[in-house]
């Protein structure tokens, strides 16, 4: 991009930065450190492609003023965890919300190849569940205790192996964004359509009720995580793939710490749906209005944190 272009393109952003560091109003410390980043970001662009340059000394100069000042008043709070869940992460999460939906749509898409595929092909489910696990439902099933399989371990040995187990699928699908986001994609793929055929299994069977009102009492919160973290592995190979006006290894480097941050966000979930999974989901006998309540009431949580909350925080003035 030629200097001009640069500069025209972001001179807006630095005037607001400047006026924010001469405003004698006070600004909160957490909002001039995001503009800090960002003007960062713009030097050491300006430094590799216009060396030497006004640009670059004018940046340079904002720059070393922010840092003084930042550095200066902002103190480390006690409540730095507090401020990551309640603004920091919500106030990023939002500008991924593209990588988000993607991740859904091609989940929900292998979703329903995976039931499509399990009713036309006799021996799909079996080759994607395996036989084990499908002659123990079958059983189950005969002994009238269709989701016996969630009463077979003790309530904390299945919280951990499952918390444990969702962690792991999580960090594959993140990971697995650094190959151009084709790994993301083939995580998600492998989960949709076992979950599709999952679910066609039980349909088949006249259970499907049965199944939903079970399963989705820890799979609600679950399966929602886990196209989180395949957001995460697009945010990932987005950083990789599209730099914009940052170079390809600073915009790399911007694409793992968001991606991280997403990880961090979904490990209490993950936590929460393990132990859904270990110490409720095996009450079978629990009447349908409760696991209703619970199903609906994470999927109103999942919402609100990842969609409604990040939306209603941008909508708020950034500068007081």
């Amino acid at each position: 991009m030629r200097e001009a272009a640069f500069v025209k393109q972001n001179k807006d952003k630095w005037a607001t930065f400047e006026n924010a560091l001469n405003n004698k109003e006070q600004i909160q410390p957490d909002k001039l450190s995001d503009l800090y980043i960002e003007i960062t970001d713009h030097l050491s662009y300006a430094k590799t492609f216009y060396s030497g340059s006004n640009t670059q000394i004018y940046l340079n100069s904002i720059a070393s003023q922010a840092h003084q000042k930042i550095y200066k008043t902002k103190r480390e709070s006690k409540n730095r965890i507090i401020s990551f869940w309640k603004t920091e992460f919500p106030t990023l999460f939002y500008h991924h919300q593209r990588e988000l939906l993607i991740a859904f749509l091609v989940f929900s898409f292998f979703v329903a190849v995976g039931a499509f595929s399990a009713a036309n092909e006799g021996d799909f489910v079996r080759s994607i569940l395996g036989d084990n696990y499908v002659n123990m439902t079958l059983e189950n099933i005969e002994n009238n205790d269709p989701m016996a399989v969630y009463k077979e371990q003790g309530e904390f040995n299945m919280f951990l192996g499952i918390t444990i187990n969702n962690i792991k699928v999580a960090l594959m699908a993140f990971i697995y964004g650094i190959f151009l986001g084709i790994g993301t994609l083939i995580i998600l793929l492998q989960n949709g359509i076992m979950l599709g055929s999952f679910q066609y299994f039980f349909f088949e069977k006249g259970m499907l009720w049965e199944s939903v009102r079970t399963i989705w009492i820890h799979g609600t919160i679950e399966i929602s995580v886990i196209i989180i973290a395949g957001c995460a592995g697009l945010v990932l190979a987005n950083g990789l793939l599209f730099p914009g006006t940052y170079t390809r290894l600073e915009s790399f480097k911007r694409g793992i710490i968001n991606g991280l941050k997403i990880m961090i966000s979904t490990l209490p979930f993950f936590i929460l749906a393990g132990f859904l999974e270990g110490f409720v989901t095996r009450h079978t006998e629990m009447p349908d209005w409760l696991a209703i309540f619970i199903i609906l009431s994470s999927l109103a949580l999942i919402l609100f944190y990842y969609v409604i909350y990040p939306y209603q925080l941008n909508k708020k003035p950034k500068y007081v």
